[in-house]
């Protein structure tokens, strides 16, 4: 009998044991009970908590508008709503994810263009000096011009016109970093091709004297006077009071030479 007891004991304190994970789980799945709002709750809901500045918990309320009710009025509006309560946050990566999908989902929906907009916002935002990487640099400069070309005729092209100029020139301004590091070191040939590219690529920038002044340095170095001259005239002709020529002009004249255009040189076909 007491052997029978004991193991009675056992099983019983068994199944107990075995039992104890899927009461668990049970009660977390009911504390997890899966709750259907309208869509008029929660997006309702949702702004509040961005008027709040509650804005991770807006967008994953406005993601529930088109998870619970993907074929309500809302739900369109709620996708680019997350997008924006992302932004806000500085939620980048998140922003831009949920940016793309309304894009493809919604290419012809009227606001196509703020989604573009907002794409290239969360880019420019994170814009970083030029002594480091510019790969957000380019990636707004790209979203921008979307912008740009696809809806000219919005405000929002007007503004995005604005900050791509801005995004070039801090492109042009990397450029020109690389370039005055090869030249510090005289690596004239590898300066030669960052400067040019200023002024192949970025002619509308701030940044072009110093780049016909700097290749007029390197051109001097290597022995090429003629490109050196080329260089030179260049900048005196498009910007005769900078103070970019008066050194070009000074570095010529150390040498006995006057600026001079060259008609077969590179800078003919650009300016």
């Amino acid at each position: 009998m007491t052997v029978t007891h004991g193991r009675a004991r056992r099983a019983l304190w068994l199944a107990a044991a075995l039992s104890a994970p899927l009461l668990a789980g049970a009660c977390t799945s009911d504390k997890d009970t899966y709750v259907e709002r309208p869509p008029e709750e929660l997006y309702n809901t949702a702004l509040d908590d961005l008027h709040a500045g509650k804005s991770v918990e807006a967008a994953k309320t406005f993601d529930e508008v088109e998870r619970q009710h993907p074929y309500s009025s809302l739900a369109t509006q709620a996708e680019l709503m997350s997008a924006y309560a992302y932004y806000k946050d500085n939620k980048y990566d998140d922003a831009v994810n949920s940016l793309d999908r309304f894009i493809q989902l919604h290419p012809g929906n009227p606001d196509a263009v703020y989604a573009y907009y907002l794409k290239g916002l969360c880019y420019y935002e994170q814009i970083v000096d030029v002594g480091r990487d510019q790969g957000n640099t380019q990636a707004a400069l790209d979203a921008l011009n979307e912008v740009v070309t696809r809806f000219p005729n919005t405000p929002y092209a007007r503004d995005a016109r604005l900050k791509v100029d801005l995004a070039r020139d801090h492109l042009a301004g990397k450029e020109m970093e690389i370039g005055r590091y090869y030249l510090n070191r005289q690596q004239y040939l590898a300066a030669i091709n960052r400067f040019r590219r200023v002024i192949e690529q970025y002619q509308t920038t701030t940044h072009v004297p110093e780049a016909l002044e700097r290749l007029t340095e390197c051109y001097l170095a290597l022995g090429v006077n003629d490109e050196a001259q080329a260089a030179a005239a260049v900048l005196g002709y498009n910007f005769p009071g900078s103070d970019w020529y008066q050194d070009s002009y000074a570095l010529l004249q150390a040498k006995n030479l006057e600026p001079q255009a060259k008609a077969d040189s590179w800078l003919s076909g650009v300016f």
